[in-house]
């Protein structure tokens, strides 16, 4: 191979930089919706949220203390200060995030960089609210009584939180609302079943599709079901700081207030330097089995193309092969399958290293979080890629109806099914039924009238052998119809 030339251009400098990993590159389109919520700039702006939210309460107090300031010396903000507060992460942008950088470049510490970029704004506040504002005096209080995992904990559960209700279920219950859609419309369509890859008791093309959307929809409940936890309690969980600054403070309600009302979390008590990371195990858990489902959804719809069931719509424009022009390959099945597996290994990942840490705290939990992003960024690309593929594929109706034709011998069951229930009535001649089935149609190719003449050589009452005769591969789907219609 020739050598790289000394004077190629090197992509490393090309500025703005070139993403790395495909999703910040060929599928940011599919996956932009996350960066409100799962980006390094979301999470800046959620700690800057809640580092101005727990000022306006030390301040202004809550209901519990009869809204007087928490902390001696400070005045209650009045309702201009709350505004201007609150502004700063809601105006954080383009501007903000390269200020931020530069701050964290020096102190090497994005918290602090957070706190430090407050209090930049504190000191201007005057600018804008006039000389009588006492916010540039009240710096100390940004980050008061905090250890930055009192910050981060919060900020990634609210951003976690928003990130899945406000993106990935809408995304997983459009791809439950169209299987129950497709169950509804191909629920009496008869199909061949296959059990170990071989011919098996028919069912129905839409009874299959609601398996999946039963399946799935379970996963949906328990991740609605879901609670987030948030801590405030200092550096070990102990509230050292703030009983040692202001001991006739009731720090536990406080606490309570701040994570329950004014955070939308679901308050830990109990905890290290760090929020334990349980309830993100949990959740890692149930989104991961879900995703398995649909890769499980992805495999079966891809060999169903394989075996004529589906028919593929051809993309116009589109190449299916370099070479064979011919080729309609099932990509967007492929593509869920792959992004499927990357996104229940970060999620796997996450889920077990989450829920350890050395003693009072490590920093795993800190490198492993910047990769939630990633985790969803690969189900939400996934999920994209299955409901599109399904979107693309139709049924075959003239192979279903030939599939069944070619296999008859599935009536083998109803047959001696029937004759079990013959002999524990007392009826003669129903001996080894399902011996004497297997010995006509195991290996063997049976066809209509073979059936017949084996139900008529078999002594069942008339009404027996009529029912019988008229069954077919087609209509033998039990009850598979009504079943659809069970959530």
């Amino acid at each position: 191979m020739a050598s790289r030339s000394l004077l190629a251009m090197k992509l490393s400098e090309i500025e703005p930089a070139l993403a790395l990993s495909p999703l910040d590159g060929r599928y940011q389109s599919q996956i932009s919706p996350l960066t409100e919520y799962l980006s390094e700039a979301a999470l800046n702006r959620e700690r800057m949220r809640v580092e101005v939210e727990w000022m306006i309460l030390l301040a202004n107090g809550f209901d519990g203390n009869g809204n007087q300031p928490i902390i001696e010396g400070v005045n209650r903000f009045s309702d201009a200060e709350q505004a201007y507060l609150r502004d700063i992460p809601e105006t954080f942008g383009k501007d903000g995030i390269v200020e931020l950088k530069g701050i964290e470049d020096v102190t090497h510490h994005d918290v602090k960089a957070v706190e430090y970029y407050i209090d930049r704004r504190l000191d201007a506040a005057a600018s804008q609210l006039g000389p009588d504002t006492e916010l540039a005096r009240l710096k100390p209080l940004v980050h008061f009584a905090c250890t930055s995992e009192d910050i981060n904990n919060l900020s990634y559960a609210r951003c976690i939180k928003d990130a899945v209700q406000h993106i990935w279920l809408p995304a997983t219950q459009e791809l439950v609302d169209y299987l129950k859609a497709k169950a509804e419309e191909f629920k009496a369509l008869p199909m061949l079943s296959l059990t170990h890859g071989q011919p098996a008791t028919p069912t129905t093309l839409g009874k299959e599709l609601a398996v999946f959307a039963y399946r799935l929809g379970r996963q949906i409940k328990h991740v609605k079901a879901q609670e987030y936890l948030g801590k405030i309690n200092g550096a070990t969980g102990t509230f050292g700081a703030h009983v040692a600054a202001l001991p006739d403070v009731d720090w536990l309600q406080v606490s309570q207030e701040f994570v329950i009302n004014r955070m939308h979390l679901t308050w830990n008590p109990l905890t290290t330097q760090i929020e334990s990371h349980d309830w993100q195990a949990e959740l890692y858990g149930s989104i991961s089995h879900l995703n398995r489902i649909a890769h499980n959804l992805a495999t079966d719809s891809w060999m169903y193309i394989s075996r004529g069931v589906f028919a593929q719509t051809p993309v116009k424009g589109a190449t299916g092969s370099s070479t064979m022009p011919h080729k309609v390959n099932p990509i967007r099945f492929e593509n869920a399958e792959a992004n499927l597996e990357l996104s229940c290994s970060f999620f796997d990942t996450l889920a077990a290293t989450l829920t350890e840490t050395r003693w009072q705290r490590d920093l795993t939990d800190s490198t492993t979080q910047r990769n939630i992003g990633s985790a969803f960024g690969y189900a939400l690309l996934a999920l994209n890629n299955l409901l599109g593929g399904l979107r693309s594929i139709h049924p075959n109706f003239a192979a279903i109806a030939q599939e069944l034709q070619n296999n008859w011998e599935v009536l083998g069951e109803p047959i001696q099914t029937a004759m079990r229930a013959a002999a524990l009535n007392g009826r003669s001649g129903m001996d080894n039924p399902y011996e004497r089935v297997k010995e006509l149609m195991r290996g063997h190719t049976i066809d209509h009238a073979a059936v017949e003449s084996f139900i008529s050589t078999i002594n069942f009452d008339e009404e027996t052998s009529q029912r019988l005769r008229q069954l077919s591969p087609e209509s033998y789907v039990g009850i598979a119809e009504r079943l659809v219609n069970f959530d």
